[in-house]
């Protein structure tokens, strides 16, 4: 059963600065290769298919947290750093936003050319895709945006967004080609958007009749529908509050870096270039890679590893940042070598967060965690798309 959802993606303007889109295409890259050495490029598909687990990786990656620029960014960094590699991971992007998404067809023909696989069924995969987003679905959002990621067997993830005139919002969907039975009936694997109420869905089981009844846009025979299980909404509000962050976890992952440390964390500490402050942030990024599904239902707590460009929750702590890409770097570069002991100590980051979890009690200082992370922001090399970070004054909080 393929994982679903739905979610709110408030419409964001603005630009990725140089500093953050280099880093996000870096520590992209690394998370990309981790996932392939632990479960292969199937997984890295599948969860790119998930919008939850898609949200959470733009906020590891100090993007907005809840915003519609996640999608071209993210899947921006992740084009320009796997394609350069794509023979060694086995897997590449294409597409893109406007007029590179209309260049995925001659891309797709090319990677096909090289790897064997049909690029013929992978254009027409890539059209209908958009076809159905675009015109079978009737939601009043019009594609602007449309990435087509596969690997060298033939499988692959579709993310496209929308955006409906005169609206804030924008609605981005997901599919996937795994257990794909049928392009129009209830084919995705998730639709992130506000809800909209009752709109016009050609692809719903229930429109099945209508269809019979029109030009079949495919010959192919709907067979079977995937029900929408899981949604997720995303809030209006710029800043991180309370109730967007599952407080027990969070909890248990600072308590964890911060607080208990020693005897668990011992081969950590002894990573080259691992700083107190980079634990935490090493924590969420084990938690990206390692995660189970059900581990992304919150994925504001994830800005809490690099912060945010606009200064949500906090400023983007960059030494830290290149701390979090050099130890993740070196730990992969070991484990090509046969030595996989820094990769494993990683690994273990999630896996001791989740079982501090299980008798660890939520506390209320999340408000001054927050305080603490802009106040300290300037010793991290703290940046957001306004200008550096500051020392705060005496007896004033300055962000930036």
């Amino acid at each position: 059963m393929k994982r679903s959802g739905t979610a709110d993606l408030p419409l964001h303007y603005g630009y990725v600065p140089k500093w953050l889109a280099e880093r996000m295409s870096r520590l992209g890259l690394a998370i990309t290769e981790a996932i392939i050495a632990e479960y292969g490029t199937d997984e890295v598909l599948r969860r790119l298919s998930d919008p939850f687990w898609f949200q959470s990786l733009g906020a590891v990656m100090g993007m907005d947290w809840h915003s519609s620029g996640i999608t071209t960014s993210v899947m921006g960094a992740l084009k320009a750093a796997i394609n350069p590699h794509y023979k060694a991971l086995g897997i590449y992007v294409c597409g893109g936003k406007g007029q590179k998404s209309r260049n995925t067809p001659d891309e797709l023909l090319r990677f096909a050319d090289r790897t064997g696989l049909n690029g013929l069924e992978l254009v027409r995969c890539s059209r209908l895709s958009a076809k159905v987003d675009n015109t079978a679905l009737q939601d009043g959002f019009q594609l602007y945006t449309h990435s087509f990621v596969l690997n060298t067997t033939g499988l692959w993830t579709v993310i496209q967004q929308g955006m409906q005139t005169g609206s804030s919002t924008a609605r981005r969907y997901h599919w996937h080609s795994e257990g794909l039975s049928s392009f129009v009936e209830d084919p995705h694997t998730g639709i992130c958007g506000k809800n909209q109420g009752q709109i016009l869905n050609l692809v719903a089981k229930a429109a099945k009749p209508s269809r019979a009844a029109m030009m079949s846009m495919t010959t192919e025979s709907p067979e079977r529908m995937i029900a929408e299980a899981r949604r997720l909404i995303m809030p209006g509000h710029h800043e991180v509050r309370v109730k967007d962050v599952d407080l027990k976890r969070l909890g248990a992952m600072l308590w964890l870096t911060q607080e208990k440390q020693p005897a668990d964390f011992e081969g950590l500490l002894l990573l080259e270039g691992m700083g107190p402050r980079t634990l935490q942030s090493m924590a969420l990024v084990s938690e990206v890679i390692y995660g189970t599904p059900s581990r992304f239902s919150d994925p504001a707590r994830f800005s809490f590893a690099h912060g945010g460009k606009d200064g949500h929750p906090f400023p983007v702590p960059v030494k830290v940042y290149d701390e979090t890409i050099s130890v993740l770097g070196k730990a992969l570069h070991q484990a090509k070598i046969g030595e996989t002991d820094k990769l494993h100590a990683i690994k273990q980051l999630s896996n001791l967060s989740r079982r501090a979890e299980q008798s660890f009690k939520a506390n209320d200082n999340f408000e001054a965690l927050i305080e603490k992370e802009r106040r300290d922001s300037w010793k991290h090399g703290g940046k957001t798309v306004f200008g550096d970070a500051r020392p705060p004054t005496e007896g004033q909080l300055r962000l930036f």
